[in-house]
């Protein structure tokens, strides 16, 4: 079997899994909503205060947070205090369904609504695991450049939803909003883009209400199917019931 072979039958594996794993939760009523990011992007700092806001409103959330190394995001987003649980990769560049599941059993609390798993941070392998996610975000500051969405067309083509972060430092680093619009609808046209800002709070509300209207029924966006890098097909995830 050559090497590309090999990566689609993993590939289908982990999507079968991930299928699975999306069924078992919703039939327990929990939603997971997967973060896509690259590094410094301030997912974990915006993810912290839509916890806390959900804590605030007594909304059942949880959070899996996943790194190379170091539980330092973890410790970070329990002072929301919101249940919290670090997942180590031990060196591999993304998480995948069959950790995800593991890192649940025993753990995720009765009763949680939503689940957000933070990925690791990189906008490639990641980008081709569905971890059994009824909604995909895809994260990116505007530090990074309005590019992105060109470069990383799997990742922005398959987001229910596209958050710009840190949009103080918008003018400071030139950040030419329009532009990065339209790349993104490019990649995935009719994708919402929102604007956000960890440090105001601004954001943090629409952020909280798509993972709450995907738990509701109300179906987010569902881009055009991309294309996995090793030419596998993601399938659109199953409704939310």
């Amino acid at each position: 079997m050559c090497r590309s072979d090999v990566k689609q039958a993993v590939l289908a594996k982990n999507d079968d899994l991930a299928a699975r794993l999306r069924d078992d939760l919703t039939r327990q009523g929990v939603t997971v909503v997967n973060l896509l990011s690259s590094p410094g992007s301030g997912k974990t700092e915006l993810l912290g205060r839509v916890l806390a806001q959900a804590v605030d409103r007594r909304v059942p959330v949880a959070a899996l947070t996943a790194d190379l190394a170091t539980e330092n995001d973890a410790v970070r987003l329990a002072r929301s205090g919101a249940p919290v649980r670090q997942l180590l990769t031990d060196g591999l560049c993304h998480l995948e369904a069959r950790q995800v599941r593991g890192s649940l059993t025993g753990w995720l609390p009765a009763g949680t609504a939503v689940l957000f798993v933070e990925n690791v941070g990189n906008l490639v392998c990641p980008a081709s695991y569905d971890l059994g996610e009824s909604l995909r975000i895809v994260l990116m500051a505007v530090t990074e450049g309005e590019d992105k969405p060109l470069k990383y067309p799997t990742a922005f083509g398959s987001a229910h939803l596209v958050v710009i972060t840190k949009t103080d430092l918008a003018e400071a680093a030139g950040f030419d909003e329009a532009v990065f619009r339209a790349h993104v609808q490019r990649v995935n046209p009719g994708v919402e883009i929102v604007r956000s800002c960890a440090r105001t709070g601004d954001g943090v509300d629409t952020f909280l209400a798509h993972a709450l209207a995907a738990r509701h029924g109300a179906p987010p966006h569902r881009p055009p199917l991309a294309p996995h890098p090793h030419g596998h097909h993601h399938p659109a995830s199953a409704p939310v019931s």
